[in-house]
Parts: structure tokens; sequence; C-alpha cells
């Protein structure tokens, strides 16, 4: 049987073998074929498919998304827009993540900036945490 073991595949691929048994029971990943001592063997197919899934989840991909790109790949002749729609939202979704970790930033620069590093009685930090409407910004 050609083909490395869960544990090569998880060294060469990057991926945790309990993830790599996960997204065979999500369906990311089809079932290795099995030695008769039933142990499972990747071929370089699977392996190449291991790395995209990790470089997506990496990227912050959903498992969804990940499957319907792998569906994509899975069928080349298609149009490209599908992954282009998909990816344009991936990258919407970290711009507002972006928007709201400077929001986050200004706050606790501000917060600290307040501190008058007296007692707790007069701390800004305390302060602001325990009274939200003391933020600038309301969205973080």
């Amino acid at each position: 049987m050609s083909g490395v073991p869960i544990g090569e595949a998880a060294r060469v691929s990057g991926v945790k073998v309990p993830t790599i048994r996960y997204y065979e029971e999500v369906g990311l990943l089809p079932e290795p074929p099995r030695t008769a001592g039933n142990r499972r063997f990747y071929d370089e197919a699977r392996l190449r498919r291991l790395t995209f899934i990790r470089h997506a989840r990496e990227l912050g991909f959903e498992v969804g998304a990940i499957r319907t790109l792998l569906d994509l790949q899975d069928n080349p002749g298609q149009s490209c827009s599908p992954a282009d729609s998909i990816a344009r939202q991936r990258l919407l979704d970290v711009v507002a993540r972006i928007d709201r970790l400077k929001a986050l930033q200004t706050e606790l620069e501000r917060m600290i900036a307040g501190c008058s590093h007296g007692t707790i009685a007069t701390c800004r930090v305390i302060e602001v945490l325990t009274d939200h409407g003391r933020c600038a910004h309301p969205s973080h």
C-alpha cells in the first residue's frame, strides 16, 4: 500500500492526528484506505488536501467555506466566482475584526493614559471596566 501512516501525515501536513480524524468525520477529508492491521494510509492527494485545509483554517475560513472551496477544487472546470465570493466575505470579516480591535486598542490606551497610579479607589482602569458607559467606543 502506498502512502504514509497518520502520524507521518500529521507531521508532513502540520495537522494534528485528532484534527485529521475530525476532518474525516466531517467529510472534509475522505477516509483513507486501511491496511490489514486497520492502519490508515494517506496518499499524496490526501496530504495535499490536508495542507489545503490547514492553510484555509490558518486564514480563518470556517469549515463550511472550506467544504465549498474543496468542492470547487475537485471540479476545476467551474467558475471561480464562488471562491472569490468566499474570500471576499472572509476579507470583510477580517476588516470588521480589525476595526473592532483598533477601537479596543484606543480604549485600552485611553484607560491606561488616564491612570494616576494612585489607589484602586481612583483607578481609571477599574472605573471604566465597572461602567461601560465611560468607554469612548461602545462597539468593542
